[in-house]
Order: C-alpha cells, then sequence, then structure tokens
C-alpha cells in the first residue's frame, strides 16, 4: 500500500510573505495611477487565494482585464526576487522531510502561480524529498489537485498538511484526513488532528497512517 503526505507551501513549509509583499509592492509601483501598496498584514489574510481570487481581491479597482495583466506582472516580480532572496524555512523543515521521505511518498498541492513551487524546491535544495508538485495552473480546485496527484502517484492512502480554512475544505473535497499546520496562516473551523510544529508531523502521520 502506497501511503503519502500531501502539503500545502504558504504557512506550511516556508513564510515567505515579506519577499512576496516587496516585490509585489515594486511591481505595482510601476503604475502609481493605481495607487495601490499591500502590508504584509494584508497578504496574510490572502494567504491560500487561487490567481483569479487573488488578483480581483488586490486590484478590484481595475477592469477584469487589466486586472490580469498586473497580477502576472506581480507574479513574475515574485519569481525573479524570491530567487535571490528566499522565504524563511520553518524550523526543522529539512530534517523533517528527509525522514517523512524514507516512509511516505511526499507531494505539494498548492493553489499557487505555476514556478512557485519550483522555486522553493530550487532555492530550499529539497527537490529530493518531494516527489511530485501541483498548483493552480491546472484551473482545478485545490481539492481535485489533491485527487489528481494521488491518481498520477497511484497512492493509496494519504493526509493533506495545510494552515488554512480552504485547505480544510480542499481536504475535504479529496476525501483526505486534514492535520491543521497551526503555526501558520489561518484558523480552521473544527477541530481536526494539528501541530505546532513540523517537527510533530511524523508522529501525527504515523497515528493517521498506521
Amino acid at each position: 500500500m502506497k501511503k503519502a503526505i500531501l502539503l500545502d507551501l504558504d504557512g506550511t513549509l516556508w513564510d515567505s510573505s515579506r519577499q512576496v509583499v516587496d516585490a509585489f509592492n515594486w511591481a505595482m509601483a510601476r503604475h502609481p495611477e493605481l495607487n495601490r501598496q499591500i502590508t504584509v498584514e494584508e497578504l496574510s489574510g490572502y494567504m491560500g487565494l487561487n490567481r483569479v481570487d487573488l488578483r480581483d481581491r488586490l486590484f478590484p479597482m481595475a477592469p477584469p482585464e487589466r486586472r490580469e495583466e498586473l497580477i502576472a506582472e506581480c507574479f513574475a516580480e515574485e519569481l525573479s526576487y524570491l530567487r535571490e532572496c528566499p522565504g524563511v524555512p520553518y524550523p526543522g523543515l529539512r530534517q523533517t522531510l528527509e525522514g517523512l521521505s524514507r516512509e511516505y511518498t511526499l507531494a505539494i498541492v498548492s493553489n499557487c502561480q505555476a514556478g512557485y513551487v519550483e522555486v522553493f524546491l530550487e532555492t530550499m535544495d529539497l527537490g529530493r524529498y518531494i516527489a511530485d508538485h501541483e498548483c493552480f495552473a491546472t484551473g482545478l480546485s485545490k481539492g481535485e489537485n489533491i485527487q489528481l496527484v494521488m491518481e498520477r502517484d497511484c497512492i493509496d492512502r494519504a493526509i493533506y498538511v495545510g494552515d488554512t480554512q480552504g485547505d480544510l475544505n480542499a481536504a475535504d473535497r479529496a476525501g483526505l484526513p486534514f492535520v491543521h499546520a497551526a503555526y501558520g496562516f489561518g484558523a480552521v473551523d473544527r477541530e481536526t488532528a494539528r501541530i505546532g510544529s513540523l517537527e510533530e508531523l511524523p508522529g501525527v502521520a504515523a497515528e493517521l497512517l498506521k
């Protein structure tokens, strides 16, 4: 039986909010007519949103077609900056993933843009531990992407680890047990398995996937 741990990224494996805010603000500064800058506090409320929802929250003052141009520019700036100045990994990231990869298939399923997971894996040098990943580029919901990864990798049993209500909803959609990364950006509306740090994940995973 193939067992897996599927992982959200932002708020679960690293915190790139400061870098993303800087990159977005640099991109938006090129368009003074927007009169738009964001803060880390504002961005934290948007974590987990897909590309369409994020662009609509960031640029409600712009016509729909212009919103897409603006978010594309922000995302391009973001990827470039993160390669030079990566996000901050949560404590125990490398050791935890290295240990878990010996027992489980590990995959990342995020609502991020195409290229974002790759930058994370490259800058953190974690590609050897992550067997697969998927993002919003499929046009599917996060729950559907979880199912896609499970089918693609012939996974029989899995858990999904994330930090927001949207992550819990995605796990429900995919029919998986959810583990709340309570140190991340969000809260959830019911009691679930939880971890207060990444170092706690091996014990919780062993219990849920025994």
